[in-house]
Formats: structure tokens, C-alpha cells, sequence
């Protein structure tokens, strides 16, 4: 069981947490962790690209010139790929680019991310990352003390302060994690995915959302 140090926002150890090994502990698949990230970014992908092939353009009705006698090479259409105004050869069409992987495959994903994460050192828990107001200043000089300037935050909850406040920091992205309870039904809000916990160097998590990503993965 891995052991990490808790901070506060002025860079301060305040405590240590034990971090579940079924979560932040596995053993790191990497094909999965690569397939995952080819999938979103697949599914990002609009596939609204369109171009016109030399049967779907205009014009071009007859030959430009006879075909024997004139100098010039044989030519069919004016609309022919090598003509000015011409069809694209091989025109890319709409097309849905987007692939699945099943749910199980997803959270060993996920899990093997958060481990290289934790196994990196770049797994920052802090005890609390609340703004009163929208700072961008104050979220910078909090991300400059955890020594973690370019990194993916995660909340428990959504933190609308914090969004907005790190939205013109570049190389920072704000995430979330929530464990919604109605009754018997429960429901998990989650912005957490593969590809934003690689690509960002720090991962930044507060320590109730450390808890939650324990009890929905674990």
C-alpha cells in the first residue's frame, strides 16, 4: 500500500493517506492504457470532413478538345482530378470514427494510469483546493507552490470557482469525481479519463477525491 503526502495550498506537508492498491497500486497495462487513449481521442472526432469527386462536381460535360490532332494530351473532362476545378481522387466523406472498449477494460485503464502516476511521483494529494472567487492568479500561485504548474486537478464535486479560475492557465485542466446518493440509487459524475491523466505532467487531487475514486473503483 502506497503511502503519499497530503499538502496544503501553500505547499505545506499537513499529514500522509494510504492509497488502496486496487486502485493506485496494479500492475500497469500498458495496451489497454494505449487503447484507451486511441479511443477517446477516435470519439472526439467529429468526421464531418467532405470534398467532391469529379462526379459531384459541376461542369464538364464534354470532352474540352478532340482527341486526336490538336498537340495536347487526351482529356475526357474538365472535371478531371488534374484540372483546376477538378473532383478530388480520393475525397474523404463523412464517416463516424468512433471505437468502444467495455467497461472492464476501461477501469484497468484508468487504474494503470493513476499507478504510473503514483509510481512517477506526480500524484499531488491536497487537503482542500476551494477558491472564494474566480483568481486566476490565486490558482497559479497555488499550482507554482505544489510545484505542479502543468497538471490535471480533480475535486471531489464540481468547483465552478476553480474551472473557471485555471481556464486561461495553459497546460492546466480542472476534473472532477462525484458519487451522487437518491434514495437507493447512486450515481458516479466523473470527468476522469486515461488520456487527460497522461498528458498533463502533475496529477492534483484533493483528499475527498481520493476517497470517492476509492469507493466507485475499488
Amino acid at each position: 500500500m502506497a503511502t503519499v503526502s497530503v499538502f496544503n495550498t501553500e505547499g505545506m506537508e499537513v499529514g500522509t493517506i494510504d492509497l488502496n492498491d486496487e486502485v493506485f497500486g496494479v500492475e500497469i497495462n500498458e495496451h489497454l492504457v494505449h487503447q484507451a487513449v486511441v479511443t477517446q481521442l477516435a470519439n472526439s472526432r467529429q468526421g464531418t470532413q467532405s470534398a467532391k469527386t469529379r462526379s459531384e462536381v459541376s461542369g464538364g460535360g464534354r470532352k474540352p478538345w478532340r482527341q486526336k490532332g490538336t498537340g495536347h494530351a487526351r482529356q475526357g473532362s474538365t472535371r478531371s482530378p488534374q484540372w483546376t476545378g477538378g473532383g478530388v481522387v480520393f475525397a474523404p466523406k463523412p464517416r463516424d470514427y468512433s471505437k468502444k472498449m467495455n467497461k472492464r477494460e476501461k477501469q484497468i485503464a484508468l487504474k494503470s494510469a493513476l499507478t504510473a502516476k503514483v509510481n512517477d511521483k506526480k500524484f499531488i494529494v491536497v487537503d482542500d483546493f476551494k477558491l472564494d472567487e474566480i483568481k486566476t492568479k490565486k490558482a497559479a500561485e497555488i499550482l507554482k507552490n505544489l510545484k505542479a504548474e502543468e497538471a490535471f486537478v480533480v475535486t471531489n464535486g464540481v468547483n465552478d470557482n476553480l474551472v473557471k479560475s485555471v481556464n486561461n492557465l495553459p497546460g492546466v485542466k480542472a476534473g472532477t469525481i462525484e458519487i451522487v446518493k437518491s434514495g437507493e440509487a447512486t450515481e458516479v459524475r466523473s470527468t476522469l479519463n486515461v488520456y487527460d491523466i497522461l498528458k498533463y505532467e502533475a496529477f492534483v487531487i484533493t483528499k475527498d477525491a481520493v476517497a470517492a475514486i476509492e469507493e466507485v473503483y475499488a
